[in-house]
């Protein structure tokens, strides 16, 4: 008898990747930025944009940023690309001009500035904001091709679990999507030492 299993094939949810949505990279992408990841994107417009949710950088925004107040909200490493700027997510909303709607109490970027200043009067606390180190970036045939080749799952997240995630969120999310991706999320990094 022909079993037909196949776990770490990602099942077609009818989710196409688009402004909001996330990319949960399959368990055994071995790309340094990607490995193990959540991805956020921001932008569907010709081609994609999106930061990292899970690779946590060990210092702040104002050991980064020359000016910006102390202030000790989340910075990751948004991805590969241009890892000499800075971005941002956040739950202000219209409070932060030239912010791009994502989802539900969720924007992306705006007036830098005027966040600073914001930031500096005491107006923002940490946990409505997050940084990104440089971010990722995808042609649409690339994330296509991708998608393609089972590196990725897209999915929804809520903005509260998206500004509040952690390391652990990739096997969280997994965890959340049913017994297939559990096993994903189970299955050890490194199955020669396991």
């Amino acid at each position: 008898m022909e079993l037909k299993l196949d776990y770490f094939k990602i099942e077609y949810n009818n989710v196409a990747p688009a402004k909001g949505k996330i990319l949960i990279s399959e368990p055994f992408l071995q790309d340094a930025y990607f490995n193990r990841s959540v991805v956020l994107i921001t932008s569907d417009q010709d081609g994609f944009v999106g930061f990292v949710l899970n690779k946590f950088a060990e210092f702040s925004v104002h050991e980064t940023v020359k000016g910006f107040p102390e202030f000790n909200a989340k910075i990751s490493i948004g991805g590969p690309v241009r890892v000499d700027t800075i971005h941002f997510i956040h739950t202000l909303g219209e409070a932060i001009p030239e912010s791009v709607p994502l989802i539900d109490n969720l924007w992306w970027g705006g007036d830098f500035e005027h966040l600073r200043k914001l930031v500096a009067e005491g107006f923002v606390s940490e946990n409505q904001v997050r940084f990104f180190l440089g971010y990722s970036g995808w042609d649409s045939q690339q994330l296509e091709r991708e998608l393609v080749e089972n590196s990725w799952l897209v999915a929804d997240l809520n903005a509260e679990t998206i500004m509040n995630s952690e390391q652990n969120i990739w096997k969280q999310t997994l965890d959340g999507l049913g017994s297939k991706y559990r096993l994903w999320s189970e299955f050890p990094e490194n199955p020669t030492l396991n």
